[in-house]
């Protein structure tokens, strides 16, 4: 008897050491795969453990609803949003079954208002070209009305730059530089690109400070380099210049930035040479002199006066003063760092600016000449077809596109910590993110914005998303009910001399 159980417990003892063996053989092969492999930035990086993040990624769906937030209460996006960028960027089934778990009641809700005959497809037409800078001798005209918003190099990777570049160049957008600088890698993948000039002029600037005449030249020289667009301020940090951590001040960054490596880089809080809306003109008039290429300028809006006094101002100076377009950047808007008095505090929302900007285009005569192109936290069809609703010609942004690169909001952007690379320039972290793979979902992200905004816009009638109009779409009010959007923000008509 002794014998049978002495030999039980040995083959119990074996069994153990050989299932032991078989899971350290699956965690090694495991280990390789996940290590080679180029699909998913966060299991190259934490190769076996990254795994557990879609198992509790998955369980999460259910568990959230007992224990944790729902879908749609997350900040600054919610986890509905989210997975809408990530499905798009994946070009995977972006439907849903069941019902919506969106409160349509909420206040500030846009709501799109269908036709009983909406557009067949052999009626929808391409989206219509819209031409920026038609008094420059180098004009833009692009058909599409979703691009990228500026990103840095620095506050994003090397290989997130590289990717974005290639994947904006397949989906035929343009990429906003950031006020960082042009580097190789926004030109490596041959996409169009506008040159964000900050306010320490990054790139093209004295070390002195001030504007260097001949560097401005040679990033104007660049066929690639379609428009310069003048960052007055961002919306995460109205009132302060960008902030880049010396962690992140790079040699190679340091080089592209004509700045020292490891010192914190803080621009100024404004433009040194702007304090009122006529030297703006001045500066907008000397950057076309220099570059012969459209030129804008980017703001949120605190205060809507000096806003009708730079355009008024503009019509009376006649074309080359004239800015070729605005960005509207939201009080909501995101960034790497920023102060939390100023992104908590700081800045309206561009739900309430981008609506009287376009109107106040249109009172001074000049919204035919200015384009207007909307941003801040507008990473789904809803918001997109909102902003062009309310009047904007185009739409960029930022994070949705940081969505599409592998982002999973860890909040890291200022720490040089971040698990997806994206934002981090630690080699060892940088691997995860593989720019030949990211650049086809950044690609298919902004491919399939531009197609589900066009499903909004045939559902309310209209041939293609740029013919959308305020109408369009109703906006829920505190009482529970809807109202028009060209109700809330009736056009204003336009004066034939600016009244006293």
């Amino acid at each position: 008897m002794m014998g049978f159980v002495g030999e039980v417990i040995a083959f119990m003892a074996y069994l153990f050491v050989f299932t032991m063996g078989l899971g350290v053989l699956a965690v090694i092969v495991m280990y390789v795969i996940d290590r080679t492999q180029t699909k998913h930035a966060v299991r190259r990086n934490y190769p076996v453990v990254g795994r557990f993040r879609y198992t509790f990624e998955e369980l999460g769906e259910f568990f959230r609803q007992y224990f944790f937030a729902m879908d749609r209460e997350e900040m600054p996006f919610n986890r509905a949003e989210r997975s809408w960028a990530y499905r798009a960027a994946k070009n995977v089934d972006n439907t849903v079954a069941f019902g919506s778990t969106r409160d349509l009641r909420r206040t500030g809700t846009a709501i799109f208002v269908n036709t009983p005959w909406p557009t067949l497809d052999q009626e929808a037409v391409p989206t219509s070209p819209v031409t920026i800078g038609a008094d420059t001798p180098t004009p833009y005209t692009t058909s599409h009305f979703f691009h990228i918003s500026g990103m840095s190099f620095g506050a994003l990777s090397r290989p997130a730059v590289r990717a974005l570049s290639k994947g904006a160049a397949i989906a035929g957008c343009w990429l906003n530089t950031g006020e960082g600088g042009l580097s190789p890698y926004h030109l490596e993948g041959g996409c169009d690109l506008v040159f964000q000039i900050g306010t320490a002029k990054y790139g093209v600037r004295k070390p002195e400070g001030g504007f260097d005449e001949d560097k401005l030249r040679e990033v104007a020289a660049h066929e690639q380099v379609r428009m310069f667009e003048i960052k007055i301020s961002q919306g995460a940090k109205p009132g302060k210049g960008g902030i880049l951590p010396g962690v992140k001040v790079t040699p190679e960054i340091a080089a592209i930035r004509g700045i020292p490596a490891g010192q914190d880089s803080i621009s100024p809080n404004r433009h040194p040479e702007i304090e009122r809306p006529e030297q703006l003109l001045d500066m907008i008039r000397y950057l076309h002199e220099v570059t012969g290429k459209p030129v804008g300028f980017k703001s949120v809006i605190g205060s809507y006066g000096w806003v009708e006094d730079l355009f008024w101002e503009a019509s009376a100076r006649g074309p080359l003063y004239t800015p070729d377009f605005i960005s509207v950047d939201s009080g909501d808007g995101g960034t790497g760092a920023a102060p939390m008095a100023l992104m908590d505090n700081v800045g309206l929302s561009v739900r309430e600016t981008l609506p009287r900007v376009v109107d106040i285009l249109m009172e001074t005569g000049m919204r035919d000449r200015v384009k207007v192109i909307a941003a801040g936290k507008l990473i789904t069809p809803e918001g997109v077809a909102w902003a062009l609703c309310a009047g904007a010609d185009f739409v960029v942004s930022a994070r949705g596109f940081m969505f599409a690169l592998g982002c999973i909001q860890a909040m890291k952007c200022n720490r040089n910590t971040c698990p997806t690379g994206v934002t981090t320039h630690d080699r060892k972290l940088q691997r995860g993110l593989v720019p030949e793979d990211k650049a086809v979902r950044v690609a298919q992200y902004q491919q399939n914005m531009e197609k589900e905004v066009c499903v909004i816009a045939h559902s309310c009638g209209v041939a293609e998303p740029r013919r959308l109009r305020r109408f369009h779409c109703r906006m829920v009010l505190d009482t529970g009910w809807t109202e028009p959007l060209d109700a809330l923000f009736p056009y204003r008509e336009v004066p034939s001399a600016r009244e006293a």
